[in-house]
């Protein structure tokens, strides 16, 4: 059901007792039903939570502004993220016992890295499928040993193979126990993320 809250409006779905709890963001121009079905294939118990972004570029839904191709208004990234960090507490808060996952795809993979930046205690898993990070984060030795899986094209236009390795780079000087799915292709997501996403869900 897609239902709002305070914050956002979201999907939701209550899954088996002590399951996982789910976290899904969706890319530029998605929805909160982008990766409902992926994830109920995924793991079948878990409860799901899937936010819709409310932001509109040109018609097209996003979790933050920007103002151009690869740069963020980053004064508006720390308001959204500090509103997702809220949403996700309140979330957790309603589900105690679950661990919590998370996964997120081009733009949700940017807002979902953000908030990991700022509360990494929030997750147990966080999957960040073609993110973009254009700055240098902060050392955080909350990442420490956190389960991370990142995917990438090597020919990614709009999240550059250098910059998703400078992130992979950082996460591992933070101690954060990473993966890494990247196949020969662009933005679109691949069979072969979907099988390292599967596994690292399921693990």
């Amino acid at each position: 059901m897609t239902a709002t809250n305070s914050s956002y409006a979201a999907f939701t779905r209550t899954g088996t007792p002590g399951a996982p709890l789910v976290f899904a963001f969706h890319g530029t121009g998605g929805n909160e039903m982008q990766f409902t079905e992926l994830v109920e294939k995924m793991l079948p118990d878990a409860s799901i939570v899937s936010p819709r972004g409310d932001v509109s570029e040109y018609g097209a839904l996003r979790f933050f502004k920007r103002t151009g191709e690869g740069v963020y208004d980053m004064d508006d990234l720390a308001m959204r993220t500090a509103k997702m960090v809220s949403f996700i507490d309140e979330h957790k808060a309603a589900n105690p016992g679950r661990p919590v996952y998370a996964l997120g795809y081009s733009n949700g993979a940017n807002i979902l890295a953000s908030v990991l930046f700022e509360r990494p205690d929030l997750f147990e898993k966080a999957a960040l499928l073609h993110p973009l990070i254009p700055w240098q984060p902060q050392a955080n030795s909350g990442l420490s040993a956190k389960e991370i899986l990142i995917t990438a094209g090597q020919r990614d236009p709009i999240c550059p193979l250098p910059l998703t390795q400078g992130l992979i780079g950082y996460l591992e000087a933070q101690g954060a126990a990473v993966e890494a799915s990247i196949h020969e292709g662009g933005h679109e997501i691949r069979q072969s993320e979907l099988q390292a996403l599967s596994t690292f869900l399921q693990r």
